[in-house]
């Protein structure tokens, strides 16, 4: 599979999950509305003499206060994440600004990020270190590229050559290019929006002191339903459109650097890492996604896991296998299991007839 080719499918797949996410919201007031409907049917509605008939202006009323609810959530939560800009974001999880002088690394590191940002065509982020984390990760923050930052771990700059921190910035300068931070920020606002719905249907829900009445368990409950349903979708499809973008910045990654063991090589020595035990601070919900790499893939499929498995990025990039390496040495660990020569892969340098595009 060729680098644009590879880039393409991304974002075409990205397109078709945003989609989803506004069908999703559609489907939520029409299952807020369902469970409203159902209640006052059960409570007023049975002993209108009558019979059961709904309101004037029942379901407006509804599909508004919910939508209040969830682009309200979204505002919100975005404007927070904004706040600020990308650096303000970077030094709220503990980034501080890369030393210029005084730290050989950082000083490199801050280099690589002009270097690679003239490469890429944009105007340079910030260069920010979490200096506490000795496992190697990073990450993009900003709205654009006139507010945006690019964060490595300590264990980043400690443990990866120059050629890798090239393939580690090109990865976050194309989320910062591709508006992928932007969107992240969006998506997490958008969940946090089908959360409040969720979590004021468990407000009505809960008795106090007064004893609510049972209509108000009942509408409570209906709410809490909706929302539930509606959080759930929207956390596997924001972790679904996450997973793409890793994927696309792999391959402008591929793309900038023109090597494969650029981010090839900083991923097989965070795969070697994690077989050491050793694992990347958890920096909060709201940021996780925006991580070059997050936990590995677990239950339910891994639909919501932000990120896709190790192992099948450096398949993607080499197009089979490849084992481990240990960071400290340098050298190749135990492979896990034989080449797979069907894998699809982000170019084929070494392939006969094969062009990297």
């Amino acid at each position: 599979m060729l680098i644009f080719e590879s880039q393409r499918e991304a974002k075409g797949r990205t397109r078709q999950l945003l989609w989803l996410f506004v069908l999703t919201v559609l489907l939520l007031v029409l299952a807020v509305n369902a469970a409203l409907t159902l209640a006052w049917g059960l409570t007023w509605g049975f002993w209108q003499p009558g019979g059961f008939s709904l309101p004037r202006y029942f379901f407006e009323v509804n599909t508004g206060v919910t939508l209040m609810f969830v682009l309200g959530g979204w505002w919100v939560e975005s404007s927070r994440l904004t706040h600020g800009g990308g650096v303000a974001l970077a030094e709220s999880v503990g980034a501080r600004a890369a030393r210029r002088s005084g730290d050989l690394d950082e000083q490199r590191f801050g280099n690589i990020v002009h270097e690679m940002a003239i490469a890429a065509g944009m105007r340079p982020p910030a260069a920010m270190v979490l200096a506490r984390d000795h496992a190697i990760n990073a990450m993009a923050t900003g709205w654009d590229e006139g507010d945006a930052a690019v964060i490595a771990t300590r264990g980043a700059l400690e443990w990866l050559t120059r050629e890798e921190l090239q393939g580690l910035v090109a990865h976050e300068l194309s989320h910062i290019r591709e508006g992928d931070t932007r969107l992240n920020m969006r998506l997490v606002g958008m969940v946090f929006g089908l959360e409040t719905l969720y979590a004021f249907g468990r407000e009505l829900f809960l008795p106090d002191e007064h004893d609510r009445r049972l209509v108000f368990a009942l509408i409570g409950l209906g709410l809490m339903t909706a929302g539930w349903l509606g959080w759930v979708a929207g956390h596997a499809l924001q972790a679904a459109v996450s997973r793409q973008r890793e994927f696309l910045a792999d391959a402008r990654a591929l793309q900038w650097t023109r090597s494969r063991d650029a981010i090839g090589g900083v991923l097989r020595k965070i795969m070697g890492q994690r077989r050491a035990g050793i694992e990347a601070q958890r920096l909060g919900s709201s940021v996780q996604h925006m991580l070059l790499v997050g936990n590995e893939p677990g239950a339910v499929a891994g639909w919501f896991d932000s990120h896709p498995s190790l192992r099948e990025r450096v398949r993607r990039i080499y197009g089979g296998d490849r084992p481990p390496i240990d960071p400290a040495s340098g050298r190749e660990k135990d492979a896990p299991g034989g080449f797979a020569d069907t894998v699809p892969c982000y170019d084929a340098i070494e392939a006969p007839g094969w062009t990297l595009s």
